[in-house]
């Protein structure tokens, strides 16, 4: 059974580094981990260093993980690391040709409507566009196909996250509009072409493969509504910063994602400054304000894991630069 782990928060705080090293350490205990990206900034190929295009590619061998996390040598089995980064431009395609199948029915009925007037229609009451959709799309591909054992989610920022856990419910409820006004369409349609061609126009109707794409979509939707509310095998990840501004967001969106039954049992607090310079004041003021700032998360959290990441010179690219992190992370 595959697990599932989202990694969410602000802009900038570093959950590209947070899901990419995880995904390491996963690897590193021997489990096979694809890490997907859905930030539309595609940072995730940026991380790894290597090319990672909008279908799973593998990243590592199993010996090449050595040493990415404490518990390399103690896997009983290899893992393997895999990523990647979703294209929105790719899934396009699946959603313009559910638009077009309600055009057509539409139009046999003698509703003459164009297809830029049907889409807005058809995407009516969606407040995400189509990455939001191709993600959780995709979450519910990877997840069924059994070819890894953990699925890590470096979702994008904040109010990207929020649209994203409103798709299944929102998504759900238009699709159940379209079909229904599709299966009104076709009952007309179907009814004039009898009536001026005789019950022999029944057999050569068209086929219901749109009607079956529009029930598979909204089944894959609802499909990934149960993944994100499964304790069992979901978790959601905040990630923030040391800063006074950072937890009143973070509040909001633990409420938001425990509103909707998503799963929240960590934080990650990233950069915290823990081995200031000698002989530098602003170093250790800095380190003073990063405590305080730890310690009103904890007091605000009572009922969450927090943990510190440290603050790493440069920018943390490359497996020895997500080793480090990975130490901190729980598996």
């Amino acid at each position: 059974m595959t697990d599932c782990i989202f990694y969410g928060g602000k802009g900038g705080v570093g959950k590209t580094t947070c899901a990419a090293a995880t995904g390491l350490s996963l690897a590193a205990a021997g489990r096979t981990t694809l890490v997907v990206s859905t930030d539309p900034a595609h940072s995730l190929s940026d991380s790894f260093e290597a090319e990672i295009g909008s279908e799973p590619t593998e990243l590592e061998s199993p010996a090449a993980l050595e040493g990415a996390g404490s518990m390399a040598d103690e896997s009983e089995r290899a893992g393997s690391l895999w990523a990647v980064e979703i294209d929105p431009d790719v899934q396009k395609e699946r959603y313009e040709k559910l638009a077009r199948a309600l055009a057509k029915d539409l139009r046999r009925a003698g509703i003459s409507l164009s297809d830029e007037e049907v889409e807005r229609l058809f995407a009516t009451g969606a407040p995400a566009g189509s990455d939001e959709i191709a993600a959780l799309d995709l979450l519910v591909e990877y997840v069924d196909s059994g070819e890894w054992d953990t699925v890590v989610f470096d979702t994008a920022p904040t109010g990207h996250t929020l649209r994203l856990f409103d798709m299944p419910d929102v998504m759900g409820l238009a699709l159940e509009t379209a079909r229904s006004l599709r299966g009104q369409a076709k009952r007309i349609g179907n009814a004039a072409r009898t009536a001026v061609l005789g019950p022999m126009s029944m057999m050569t109707g068209d086929s219901d493969d749109e009607d079956e794409s529009l029930e598979a979509f909204q089944a894959r939707l609802e499909r990934a509504r149960e993944l994100l509310v499964d304790p069992d095998r979901t978790e959601f990840r905040v990630v923030l910063l040391p800063e006074s501004m950072a937890v009143s967001e973070t509040e909001r969106l633990v409420d938001r994602l425990r509103e909707g039954g998503v799963p929240v049992e960590r934080l990650l607090v990233n950069r915290v400054l823990e081995d200031p310079h000698e002989g530098c004041p602003r170093c250790r003021s800095r380190q003073e304000r990063h405590e305080e700032q730890l310690a009103t998360i904890r007091a605000t959290f009572p009922d969450l894991e927090v943990v510190t990441l440290p603050a790493l010179e440069g920018e943390v690219q490359g497996r020895g630069s997500l080793a480090v992190v990975a130490k901190r992370l729980p598996t």
